[in-house]
């Protein structure tokens, strides 16, 4: 890479922020190793995709300013013991007999996999294939029991009575009697034990610890994979073991990020950069849980929208609390549109803070002559049940365009004809004009009558404006409003002379003639 471009001007978009961080942390040679965390208790979700997405811009920024080489980790704790049965997979009465083990070490309820952690673990690969993440996949079983952890799991021995003093003052009084950082997997049931260990020989590399039902003392190698680690004390130590220099958490982590920086320092290791994000509200204003239900899936999304426009509704203000629902969409959709229009004609600062660079996607997404917005009014006035009859809408405003030339307005169309049917249709509510409304709708219609063929649509803005005003409009935002409810039976609504260009100016007049004639009628 040109090192004159690394010299320019840093450009104003957090990712590039959070890499100059992690490029000040760095020693020359090293490569960069991000990671990301995944509880594989259960299926990947909205919250999985927003943190591989950020952290993936990170390395990108990274990249771009430095031209060193970096991995990203996605890790998965498949070791970790199966606190409860979710209640979204079949089976439930068989897990309920795994409770406690290793979710590598119990049946697939489904079915397809050796495991129901190996069945998780292929879910998040899907998963983060469908997307097209560069990423390397860990599993905490394999490197357990591999043996890579195994100086670090010593070390953690060597260091127990500190990690304990460290640990212990945030825990109730309950679990402070038996807290250890290391939890040994039970080697007649399987269960990973939460239990007090009676004694640490870091000689022997074992821990001797009782069963609490039997009483029976036993001996485990802490080495593998016959133990492994409390989650707080597990991140800290495998930070240590792959040589993590960045990872992000969400809020709701910080006391445990820095509790396992902690336990990183005490095991000889340096915590990495890190980067906490703001969680996700829903439609009410309460935090989004997977228990729940409240909020929406990446599923919902995608049916509605393309994925670009979730890295789009991701990538804003990462550290400010959102709203993750429905009506998000059709703003996150057209940003991102937006942003990948202007992308191929900027300058190198301004694309580092234009969100489609780190997205992607915009060669395909530049130049789509219809936005979301739009595609929806034209869905809510022609009541449209299918993407053909937008189609031909598309066709006569430019009637260069098809299905197959145009993929991504094609993509779009299908999503607008979703999102119109499922949260539009079921909400309008056309308003009867007052007066000075039905007046003014008139003098529209009668100057878009006396327009001549093939007006452009800054032209017919115009002729929109000058009825409003002639109409008593000196407040344009009350007419335009007058506009969506009566014409369109809802309270917002597109550019009003890039609807009537793309819908059709005749199209026009008779909706607003209907509407006129609704109100005539008698009731």
């Amino acid at each position: 890479m040109d090192e004159t471009k690394r010299d320019r001007p840093p450009a104003p978009a957090w990712p590039f922020d959070e890499a100059r961080k992690l490029q000040a942390r760095m020693t020359p040679g090293k490569v960069a190793v991000f990671e990301t965390g995944y509880g594989p208790s259960g299926l990947p979700h909205i919250g999985t995709f927003g943190e591989v997405a950020r952290t993936s811009w990170v390395r990108r920024a990274y990249t771009e300013l430095t031209g060193a080489a970096s991995r990203l980790v996605a890790f998965s704790d498949d070791m970790d013991g199966l606190r409860k049965v979710p209640d979204n997979v079949p089976n439930p009465e068989m897990l309920a007999t795994h409770l406690g083990k290793p979710l590598s070490a119990i049946p697939d309820p489904f079915g397809t996999h050796e495991s129901f952690g190996a069945h998780n673990n292929a879910r998040l690969r899907a998963f983060l294939d469908r997307f097209g993440f560069d990423y390397e996949f860990v599993s905490a079983t394999e490197r357990y029991r591999a043996g890579t952890f195994d100086a670090a799991l010593r070390r953690v021995l060597a260091c127990h009575d500190a990690i304990v003093d460290a640990v212990r003052p945030t825990l109730r009084a309950e679990r402070r009697a038996t807290y250890s950082p290391i939890l040994p997997i039970h080697p007649e049931t399987g269960v990973v034990m939460q239990v007090a260990i009676a004694r640490a020989d870091e000689a022997a590399g074992t821990v001797v610890w009782h069963d609490p039902t039997t009483g029976r003392a036993f001996e485990t190698p802490v080495t593998g994979g016959h133990c492994k680690l409390q989650w707080k004390a597990d991140w800290a130590m495998r930070w240590m073991a792959l040589g993590i220099d960045y990872e992000m958490s969400g809020k709701d982590l910080i006391d445990s990020v820095a509790l396992s920086g902690k336990i990183c320092r005490i095991l000889g290791g340096v915590p990495p950069v890190g980067f906490t994000y703001e969680l996700f509200l829903d439609e009410h204003g309460q935090k989004i849980s997977k228990s729940k239900g409240n909020g929406l899936s990446v599923e919902d999304w995608l049916r509605y929208a393309p994925a670009e426009s979730l890295g789009q509704f991701m990538f804003h203000a990462p550290q400010r609390a959102k709203r993750l629902f429905f009506d998000v969409i059709p703003r996150a959709v057209d940003d991102y549109l937006a942003n990948a229009g202007k992308l191929s004609g900027q300058e190198a600062a301004a694309r580092w803070a234009n969100p489609a660079w780190f997205i992607g996607g915009a060669e395909l997404a530049a130049g789509t002559p219809l936005g979301f917005g739009m595609l929806l009014n034209l869905a809510s006035v022609v009541n449209a049940a299918t993407p053909d009859i937008l189609w031909g809408f598309i066709r006569r405003y430019r009637p260069e365009l098809r299905p197959e030339t145009a993929p991504y307005l094609a993509a779009l169309s299908e999503h607008a004809v979703a999102y119109y049917q499922d949260f539009v249709a079921p909400k309008k509510r056309f308003r009867a004009p007052d007066g000075r409304e039905a007046a003014g709708l008139a003098e529209l219609a009668a100057r878009l009558r006396d327009l001549p063929r093939g007006v452009g649509a800054d032209e017919i803005q115009t002729v929109v404006f000058t009825a409003g005003k002639t109409a008593g409009f000196d407040e344009l935002r009350a007419w335009f409003q007058c506009l969506y409810q009566v014409l369109l039976g809802q309270d917002e609504g597109p550019r009003f002379g890039h609807f009537v260009a793309v819908y059709g100016v005749a199209e026009t007049v008779a909706l607003i003639e209907a509407a006129l004639a609704r109100e005539a009628a008698p009731a």
